[in-house]
C-alpha cells in the first residue's frame, strides 16, 4: 500500500472504552476512540480509510482483525509492547444527555517518526482524544492531504492527575487553524475553548482565525454548519432507538468528509453525517452503523425537506 491514496485518513489514539449506561445491569467494554467511529463510517460509505494511531500490549487482538475486516488500512497503528492502550470510563446519566468521563490509561504521543512518509489522502482528520497529537505532527500532515480537518476535543481536555476525572480547558494552541480547512466541535467544546457563550459568535471566532467551514454538533439538537459564515442549521435524522450516544459527533465526521470529497454540496454533507449519527446511537459503542443506502436514505429525508420552499 506504499503508493495508494486513501479517500479518508485518520490520526488519534484507538482507546479501550468502558461504557456506563442506566439501561444496563452492567458496563460494556469495548473498542473505542474517535478513529474508530470516524474510519467505520468511512468505510461503510465505500471511501478507503487509513488510522494513524498507537495502542498498547492490552489492546486486543481481536479489535485489529476487526479493523482489517472491516478493511480499514491499520499499517500505521504502532503497538507499544511496554506501554497501555489509552482507555476511558464513560458514565452517562438517566437520560443519556450528561457523561462523565475518566481517563484510566493513556498512551504515548504520536510523533514525526510515526507518520508514514509516503502517506496520500484526499482528507486527513485530525481526532486526539487525549492530546496525544502536536503542532509539528498537524504541520506535516497538512501535505499530505488536500483537505484537513480538525476535531479538537483531546486537545481541550485536562485530567484530574488522582481520579482521571476530565474537564475543558480554553488552552489550545491557536496556530492550528492556520492549517485547518474544517473544524468539528460539540458547543461545550467550542465555547470553552473561544471563550464566547453564543454559538454565533464561538463559531465567528473560529472562521476569524482563517477556517472556512466550522460544525458545531448539538446532540439530540441536530447540528449547525458554517461555511465562509453562511449558517445552516442541520435538523437531526430520526433514529428507532436511542442506545448509546457514544461516537454519535465522530460517526456525523466520516459522513460529512467521506462526501465532501467527492465534490458533493456542504449542507448535503452534513445531512449525510446526521444520517450516519443517527444510526451509531442506535446501537452500544460501536457496534451499529447500518449500510450504505439506509445512510443515503435517512440523509435524502432531511436534505429534501429542508430544500423545499
Amino acid at each position: 500500500m506504499e503508493n495508494q491514496t486513501f479517500d479518508v485518513a485518520v490520526v488519534g489514539h484507538f482507546a479501550i472504552d468502558t461504557i456506563r449506561l442506566p439501561s444496563r445491569p452492567k458496563p460494556f467494554v469495548g473498542l473505542g476512540g474517535s478513529v474508530t467511529y470516524v474510519s467505520f463510517v468511512t468505510k461503510r460509505l465505500e471511501g478507503t480509510v487509513s488510522v494513524i494511531s498507537k495502542v498498547g500490549r492490552d489492546f486486543p487482538e481481536a479489535y485489529m482483525w476487526l479493523l482489517r475486516e472491516e478493511g480499514i488500512d491499520v499499517s500505521n497503528v504502532v503497538k507499544l509492547e511496554k506501554e497501555g492502550t489509552t482507555r476511558f470510563d464513560l458514565e452517562y446519566s438517566k437520560d443519556l444527555s450528561e457523561r462523565t468521563l475518566k481517563l484510566e490509561s493513556k498512551a504515548a504521543p504520536i510523533s514525526l517518526s510515526n507518520l508514514p512518509k509516503s502517506l496520500q489522502a484526499k482528507a486527513v482528520h485530525i481526532a486526539p482524544i487525549a492530546g496525544e497529537v502536536s503542532y509539528e505532527v498537524v504541520e506535516r500532515l497538512k501535505g499530505c492531504a488536500e483537505v484537513l480537518s480538525l476535531d479538537p476535543q483531546g486537545l481541550l481536555r485536562r485530567f484530574d492527575k488522582k481520579t482521571g476525572k476530565v474537564s475543558s480547558s480554553s488552552s489550545f494552541d491557536k496556530r492550528l487553524f492556520s492549517l485547518v480547512n474544517i473544524y468539528k466541535s460539540s458547543l461545550e467544546e467550542i465555547t470553552a475553548l473561544t471563550s464566547e457563550s453564543d454559538i454565533d459568535a464561538a463559531i465567528k471566532a473560529i472562521h476569524d482565525f482563517g477556517v472556512k467551514t466550522v460544525i458545531v454538533t448539538l446532540g439530540s439538537q441536530g447540528a449547525v454548519l458554517s461555511v465562509e459564515k453562511t449558517v445552516y442549521n442541520i435538523p437531526p435524522c430520526s433514529s428507532r432507538v436511542y442506545v448509546d450516544p457514544t461516537g454519535a459527533g465522530d460517526a456525523f465526521m466520516g459522513g460529512f468528509l467521506t462526501e465532501y470529497i467527492r465534490q458533493k454540496d456542504s449542507f448535503w454533507c452534513a445531512c449525510v453525517g446526521a444520517a450516519a449519527a443517527s444510526l451509531v446511537i442506535e446501537g452500544i459503542g460501536p457496534t451499529f452503523f447500518g449500510e450504505k443506502e439506509e445512510i443515503y436514505q435517512r440523509a435524502r429525508s432531511v436534505y429534501e425537506k429542508e430544500i423545499k420552499p
